[in-house]
């Protein structure tokens, strides 16, 4: 998401690039535009964008006159429809910056816009670049924390190598030669060896594919010739170079990792690719698990041998806030579910780590909207919380970078869609509280979208480097920041009244108990550095004792009260636990005899079958039974019948022709 942290100022650019180009409003600027140093095709397209820009789309007849050069004229201005004035005048610019890159110079000597010539005036105090893009030493102003403007000179500031920057809490600029990369945004840097590499970005809406070095002891900038890859094996393939935007670069063992990121043809998934330092090739590494879908804006932080990915923003358009972990050692991706109300959907914010153990997530935008909202997760309890932020907090901003420095996070550059960002701010990770550590005047890089934030150590001494950005136009400058340890002093002394300050990121609902215990002593421990330094204002030794005295009580008892309640608060964690182990046992148990009723069920119901069909059987077998006992009745009286008639036919007359002797009768 390409923001104007300073406004674009397109109109002012647009009118300067139009003047240049020939088209500066006259009744013939049309004329001198077309016949201009450009190609024909190229000042066609100029004219019809400048038409475009300054009276809106073609409403005027085709010309009936057989004129090419008019007719060319109107179709060129008519074939842009309804375009926007100002995507046109954009076009226009970028058209004229890819004919000729060096216009902007020329033309702002050459125009009298105050706001460009104070621009370009600005720029002139912080480098004197040569012709072949070496730089030399001169006077800078730099603005301190009480206001007073100092003039220094590169020499006092910078010579050779990091621990050479003798200014702590100011940006200056290190006089760097070889030739400078192109300039960019949304690129990615990392810090390997005191060497900063550059990979990628976008410059005039194109994005980029080289790798560039900064050596960082000598300020030599030089380009790194990738080869044509190495042989593919089972956990990577060789691949060409990847022109990409808004990915993220991460140094790791003797590679570089590029992960996500816009690019030309995006694919589904995020890639993640890999530049072997020694063989000088790229490769895709071969992942396991479910990958998140591809996206650029995101936020990658290393934490141990993992790395977390939130948010961002798909090919769509559409943002993000989901959380996804990649393992470097098993090359697994493992989407995070974390509890709590975690960060509204975003790109292009900051994040840091802390501990090794909570997730810190600053600011960043949405499509309308720009935020300067605090979320921690931690990485044991998988738990997102909202802690208190205190001190100066920074305004709303996207497009911003961070790098830590021992507990210390700092914060450079960013915008809010109006001006950018020109305050360097740095965040105490313990105590949640905010500083501003400088601030810049002017439209410069550090007050810029996309730029890169590194920190590279020189023995005990850190040094923060910047490169690149946005800022209405694209930057490659380089700019150096020495931190004083004055944080890191103040954030010890919290912690001598605060042993456990990480509390308070830890749990949003002991983050209100913690932030007030630290107010208060906050306030008091002061007031006792305060006098232990200026005696004047000590009215005794007593008075100082019981004063101590009484915050040492204070101390115990809140400690003891936090005690508590972190005691109460684990207590009802393990019940918790325990009464969830219980139920997940109950309703094992209860899914069991579930299932046992069901079978129960079913063989109730095939008994009903099996006892409705005997006793239709029953019935049956009745019926024939009746039926035969009636047949048995029947047949016995048939037989009956039969006996009888066989002895009625016994005698007669068929008797004695058969010579059956006659019946004898027996006398009364």
């Amino acid at each position: 998401m390409a923001r104007a942290s300073s406004g674009l100022a397109y109109p002012e650019r647009f009118y300067t690039a139009a003047s240049y180009a020939g088209f500066d409003g006259s009744p013939n600027s049309a004329a001198k535009g077309i016949s201009s140093k450009f190609k024909d095709d190229v000042a066609l397209l100029l004219y019809g964008l400048y038409q475009q820009a300054t009276v809106g789309p073609c409403n005027v007849p085709k010309p009936r006159a057989w004129s090419p050069v008019d007719q060319a004229k109107w179709k060129s201005w008519h074939g842009l429809g309804n375009m926007p004035s100002t995507e046109a005048m954009r076009l226009f610019v970028k058209i004229l910056e890819e004919e000729d890159p060096g216009w902007y110079p020329r033309a702002s000597n050459s125009v009298a816009d105050p706001v460009l010539n104070e621009e370009m005036n600005h720029n002139s105090k912080f480098e004197a670049v040569t012709a072949n893009g070496d730089a030399f030493p001169v006077t800078k102003t730099i603005s301190t924390e009480n206001g007073i403007m100092l003039e220094t000179e590169d020499k006092d500031v910078v010579s050779e190598g990091p621990a050479s920057v003798g200014v702590y809490d100011q940006w200056v600029s290190p006089p760097v030669s070889g030739q400078r990369p192109k300039p960019r945004y949304e690129h990615g840097a990392a810090v390997v060896q005191d060497k900063m590499y550059i990979y990628g970005g976008n410059h005039n809406g194109r994005y980029l594919n080289d790798l560039q070095v900064l050596d960082l002891r000598t300020w030599t900038w030089s380009k790194v010739e990738v080869n044509g890859g190495a042989e593919s094996h089972e956990s990577s393939l060789r691949v060409p170079l990847i022109h990409c935007a808004g990915h993220t670069l991460i140094s790791w063992g003797n590679k570089l990792l590029s992960i996500a990121g816009h690019t030309r043809d995006p694919s589904e998934t995020i890639q993640v690719r890999a530049f072997d330092l020694q063989t000088c090739t790229w490769s895709i590494l071969k992942t396991y698990g479910k990958p998140p879908v591809s996206r650029g804006g995101q936020s990658v932080t290393l934490v141990g041998s993992s790395l977390v990915i939130f948010g961002g923003q798909d090919a769509n358009r559409s943002l993000l806030n989901d959380l996804h972990l990649l393992d470097l050692e098993t090359m697994t991706w493992d989407e995070i579910d974390a509890v709590g109300v975690s960060p509204s959907p975003r790109s292009d914010h900051a994040a840091a780590v802390h501990a090794e153990r909570y997730l810190l997530i600053f600011g960043g935008g949405s499509h309308a909207t720009c935020f300067n909202d605090l979320h921690v997760l931690d990485l044991q309890a998988m738990e997102w919380s909202r802690p208190t932020q205190q001190g100066e907090i920074p305004a709303p901003r996207a497009g911003h970078a961070g790098v830590t420095v021992g507990e210390n996070w700092f914060i450079v550059g960013g915008g809010d869609n109006k001006s950018g960002a020109s305050e360097t701010v740095v965040l105490n990770m313990s105590t949640l509280v905010w500083s501003v550590v400088t601030s810049v005047q002017g439209r410069i890089p550090l007050a810029s979208e996309g730029l890169s934030l590194v920190v590279s150590s020189y023995g005990s001494e850190d040094i923060i480097v910047s490169f690149g950005g946005y800022n209405g136009r694209y930057n490659n400058e380089v700019n150096v920041l020495k931190p004083s340890h004055k944080s890191t002093l103040q954030s010890k002394m919290m912690e001598t009244s605060v042993p456990d300050s990480v509390s308070a990121v830890h749990n949003a609902t002991n983050a209100t108990m913690q932030s007030e215990l630290d107010a208060g002593q906050d306030s008091k421990i002061r007031e006792i550095a305060v006098d232990n330094v200026d005696t004047e204002k000590i009215r005794s030794e007593e008075n100082s004792e019981r004063i101590i005295a009484a915050l040492k009580t204070e101390k115990e008892e809140l400690e003891s009260s936090l005690n508590m309640e972190k005691l109460q608060t684990h207590q009802l964690k393990q019940d918790l636990a325990e009464a969830e182990t219980r139920n997940t046992d109950l309703y094992k148990e209860l899914q069991s005899v579930r299932g046992q009723l069901a079978a129960e069920q079913s063989r109730c119901f095939k008994l009903e079958v099996d006892v409705a069909e005997l006793r239709q059987k029953l019935q049956t077998m009745e019926t024939l039974q009746k039926e035969l006992e009636l047949l048995h009745k029947q047949k016995a009286a048939s037989e009956q019948a039969a006996l009888n008639a066989k002895r009625q036919s016994s005698g007669g007359v068929w008797g004695w022709l058969a010579g059956a002797p006659s019946p004898k009768f027996d006398d009364a």
